[in-house]
């Protein structure tokens, strides 16, 4: 299965060669993952931020908690989620799945009411939580394309989420920031963790089995 063989590969990689570029190309096929990406309901609550700009990455340097792989990579992607499940979020979701399934309009409209009262029953910091977790989905399926593509990539939870969101202007779009995958290559002579061995539990420790 290459896709395990890509998997040990793969690494959080602490220090990238500031001189590469990672082609586009490759950029829009680890997105195109993530949008694909199985959601709760196919709900897809979550945008990307994909930032290429250099002088916006330096600015955000502090609010990574000095993170040098923010400004030496390539690109970084934010993963971004709704702050709520609003009943005009719900209502454009399934517009779209009638208009893509060439449905009749209303025709989704008993399982869209049982939907909006799941999350009406919750809290919106519950709400929130809820549509994080579909963002984390992306995230991994973001995260195994990159090392399919042999782009080296650091997944970040270690930011000011509040300050990134006022940054990047998420707040006034009914968003919060997530998580953060910086994407770029190796620097293979001053990356202290290239050559160290991958470590895991053993499946022992992981794995029940019941039949």
């Amino acid at each position: 299965m290459e896709l395990l063989n890509s998997l040990q590969w793969r690494y959080a990689t602490k220090k990238y060669n500031n001189t590469v570029k990672v082609a586009e190309d490759k950029v829009m096929q680890i997105i195109e993952a993530a949008r694909m990406a199985p959601t709760s309901s196919g709900l897809q609550p979550f945008e990307m931020i994909l930032i290429k700009n250099q002088e916006l990455k330096e600015k955000l340097v502090p609010v990574v908690m000095n993170q040098s792989q923010i400004k030496d990579s390539s690109h970084v992607l934010v993963f971004a989620a709704w702050d709520a499940y609003t009943e005009e979020r719900i209502d454009a979701v399934f517009k779209n799945v009638e208009t893509i399934r060439e449905l009749t309009p209303g025709s989704t409209d008993d399982y869209k009411a049982s939907i909006k009262g799941n999350f009406n029953s919750l809290t919106k910091d519950q709400q929130f939580q809820h549509a994080a977790r579909q963002a984390y989905i992306a995230f991994g399926m973001a995260i195994a394309a990159a090392a399919e593509l042999r782009v080296d990539a650091s997944p970040m939870e270690g930011f000011y989420n509040d300050q990134l969101d006022e940054v990047l202007g998420l707040d006034k779009k009914g968003l919060k920031s997530v998580t953060i995958l910086a994407l770029g290559e190796r620097d293979h002579e001053n990356d202290w963790l290239l050559p160290m061995k991958k470590v895991r539990f053993a499946l022992e420790d992981i794995l029940t089995v019941i039949e």
